[in-house]
């Protein structure tokens, strides 16, 4: 469970501070209804220094918990890399720069884009007192990214901002990017439109001559029907007192589903050998797996009997690679539950092999 760290979660209640909740949860709600709607905005959604911070509230911490997730499978892929320079594109008020920060204390420089100064001055004062200097001293730009300039950096980070592009400011974006030759990581909603994005840009990059990293173990055509299902995994968030309130949520969690890839050009790491694509099922002396693997989508069982890899694939989450690395077999915290609420639309492998 990818929580907020103490001094986000200390920066956002100082800005919340003395904004009353019937004022903010009118916002939230038109926010959550446009952020619904299929294709790029008409208009702007956030219209009012009130909009940011009701985006804030509502938005920062599912963005940053799937951004962190997505960042720690990179991470787990390749463990040399070491990152000292991140440019986020789209930031918003900044969540991937806190959550890259928390993946890889190496980071030293880095630079925020976007393109609504409120969100840019809310980022920037969020990060004043950050734990990590990198938050601290980010460097907040404000400039639209489907057209400006990309600059060098080790790691670039596109979340939840690609959906908000046309189409040719997507592809000319991804065409930009190809150019570099740092390591990219995309992350979008974790919807059909959102999954097809991310594989939009996965395949204009790999044309461009870069390699997936993660989440897939390949980099050849994703195996998944595009018409019948979609990749995404999900990180569940805990909610504030403050952030149930303004959704009218009952529930202390909730479950953001999100899409991602991350590929380079580098010599980073190594895709793993294949990815949990659904919660694990559990029976009797067995664990069932539905799995992405470099020949396709895939089914396997692992049995009782198969001692140490029947332990490691009874802690298997959503997401995880399969097998674990050696030596390396991860126990659940008792405080961690299983996520079964994702299955909302199994793989039909059938066809896919």
């Amino acid at each position: 469970m990818a929580n907020l760290p103490d001094d986000l979660r200390h920066a956002l209640d100082s800005a919340l501070d003395g904004v009353p909740v019937q004022k903010l949860a009118p916002s939230v709600q038109r926010l959550i209804d446009a952020y619904r709607m299929p294709g790029p905005p008409a208009t702007p959604i956030l219209r009012s220094g009130s909009d940011v911070v009701a985006y804030a509230a509502y938005r920062m911490p599912a963005t940053y918990a799937a951004v962190r997730k997505a960042l720690g499978y990179l991470a787990e892929a390749a463990p040399a890399f070491r990152p000292t320079t991140q440019l986020d594109l789209g930031a918003g008020t900044g969540a991937a720069v806190w959550a890259a920060a928390a993946t890889w204390p190496s980071l030293t420089t880095v630079t925020a884009v976007d393109q609504e100064p409120e969100m840019v001055t809310l980022g920037r004062r969020l990060a004043i007192d950050a734990a990590f200097l990198a938050v601290r001293s980010a460097h907040w730009n404000t400039a639209r990214i489907g057209t400006s300039t990309v600059p060098e950096a080790d790691l670039i980070t596109i979340s939840y901002a690609l959906g908000e592009l046309p189409a040719d400011q997507r592809i000319s974006l991804a065409e930009r990017l190809a150019e570099h030759g740092g390591t990219i990581v995309f992350i979008e909603p974790g919807t059909p439109a959102g999954y097809g994005n991310v594989i939009s840009v996965r395949d204009q990059l790999i044309a461009g001559g870069y390699l997936v990293i993660a989440p897939c173990p390949h980099s050849e055509q994703c195996p998944i029907p595009r018409d019948r299902d979609w990749c995404h995994f999900s990180a569940r968030v805990n909610r504030s007192s403050l952030h149930r309130r303004v959704k009218n949520a009952v529930l202390g969690y909730e479950d953001e589903k999100f899409s991602y890839v991350a590929l380079t050009r580098v010599a980073v790491g190594a895709p793993v050998p294949s990815r949990v694509l659904r919660h694990p099922q559990q029976g009797k002396g067995l664990v069932k797996l539905r799995l992405c693997t470099a020949d396709g989508i895939a089914s396997a069982i692992v049995s009782k009997r198969q001692s140490e890899l029947y332990r490691a694939a009874r802690d298997l989450e959503w997401g995880d690679r399969w097998p674990p690395p050696e030596g390396r077999v991860r126990r659940r915290e008792a405080s961690e539950p299983a996520d079964p609420s994702h299955d909302d639309l199994p793989i039909d492998a059938g066809s896919v092999h």
